[in-house]
């Protein structure tokens, strides 16, 4: 049981990873936290590495922290330790904390140099593609694509 007013705690915490290496996490504050609460989101790649504080908060228009930017994040095998803590001068907050596989949350690029050749014959249409860019994952045959045709 975590100490701190019932309540009070982070909601619908959710990230995401985009564009290889950017990750943007958001939060709701919590159903019953005072109006004067702060969150402050802390995280970690591993057990065996530091944690480190968000550096670019995402802000309310209270200036209250509802999310973190994050740059130059890595794909790590182990699952990712997520903390959000808060403060607030009236009680006490309770804390929120989560491990999240982060491959799970990637949204992939689309794949690269699409191209589609076709002929009035029998041979119908040839169409290729290279995989995305993924900053972790260095077997491409694990890629499964779905072609959509549509005659117009």
């Amino acid at each position: 049981v975590f100490a701190g007013m019932t309540g009070s705690a982070i909601g619908n915490f959710s990230c995401v990873i985009y564009s290889i290496s950017l990750m943007n996490c958001t939060w709701q504050a919590g159903r019953d936290a005072p109006r004067d609460t702060q969150y402050f989101l802390y995280w970690k790649y591993s057990v065996y590495d530091d944690v480190m504080e968000c550096q670019l908060y995402i802000k309310d228009e209270n200036g209250r922290n509802l999310g973190c930017r994050f740059q130059n994040v890595r794909i790590e095998t182990e699952k990712a330790y997520f903390l959000v803590n808060g403060s607030s001068k009236d009680s006490l907050i309770q804390l929120y904390d989560e491990y999240i596989q982060l491959y799970k949350i990637e949204i992939l690029t689309p794949p690269l140099n699409v191209t589609a050749y076709c002929t009035r014959g029998p041979a119908g249409c040839l169409i290729t593609w290279q995989p995305p860019l993924t900053s972790h994952m260095e077997n491409t045959d694990c890629f499964q694509y779905e072609i959509s045709i549509q005659n117009k």
